[in-house]
């Protein structure tokens, strides 16, 4: 329970879901147990699995509850250009392994070429954040920047990747290759990153 309840977007506004920390204090586990961590993660999916999906980021330690919701409720959730900018910084974090994406970069690649281009991205980046997709990232020069959270990394399904890539490519991919891709490794049943 303390796990969804530190996933609600309503709840926490910038620090979704808990450490592997927490979560083994709560258990009452070792620290060192990571077979007892990864069981507890099987068990929980197993009993959940057709509503919800406990996953754990390792790169930023997070354990994170997340709904299934169907496409077309989806697409009432989030915007095309919503999506557009999720799909790129996920790519520029999760794939170039980049810690944080500049406003600048997103303005750069996404608004060159529309007047109204910097309202219209902070409206979009600002359903993101309340999403619980993206954080807004404490950078040392205090420039305008964004980071991929726990929920924003695992918000795409593989099938959606793998759709994604054969579109872009205008070719049937394998599906490993994909997943290599987008550097989705070690997704066994305890969905840890």
């Amino acid at each position: 329970m303390q796990i969804l309840f530190s996933s609600s977007a309503t709840v926490r506004s910038d620090s979704f879901g808990l450490t592997r920390r927490e979560i083994v204090k709560l258990l009452g586990l070792k620290q060192e147990d990571s077979e007892g961590f990864a069981s507890f993660l099987k068990r929980v999916n197993q009993a959940v699995s057709r509503y919800f999906r406990l996953v754990y980021d390792e790169r930023r330690d997070r354990a994170v509850v997340m709904i299934h919701v169907p496409a077309k409720q989806a697409k009432e959730l989030l915007s095309t250009e919503s999506l557009a900018l999720l799909m790129f910084v996920f790519y520029h974090q999760e794939v170039l392994q980049n810690e944080f994406t500049l406003f600048t970069g997103l303005l750069e690649a996404f608004g060159h070429e529309s007047l109204d281009a910097r309202r219209k991205m902070l409206a979009n980046l600002d359903t993101l954040i309340k999403l619980g997709a993206l954080a807004r990232y404490d950078h040392p020069r205090q420039e305008e920047a964004y980071a991929l959270t726990a929920i924003g990394s695992r918000v795409f399904s593989n099938t959606y990747l793998k759709r994604f890539a054969e579109f872009s490519h205008s070719q049937q991919l394998n599906m490993s290759d994909v997943l290599k891709f987008f550097k989705r490794y070690n997704l066994g049943a305890g969905e840890a990153l």
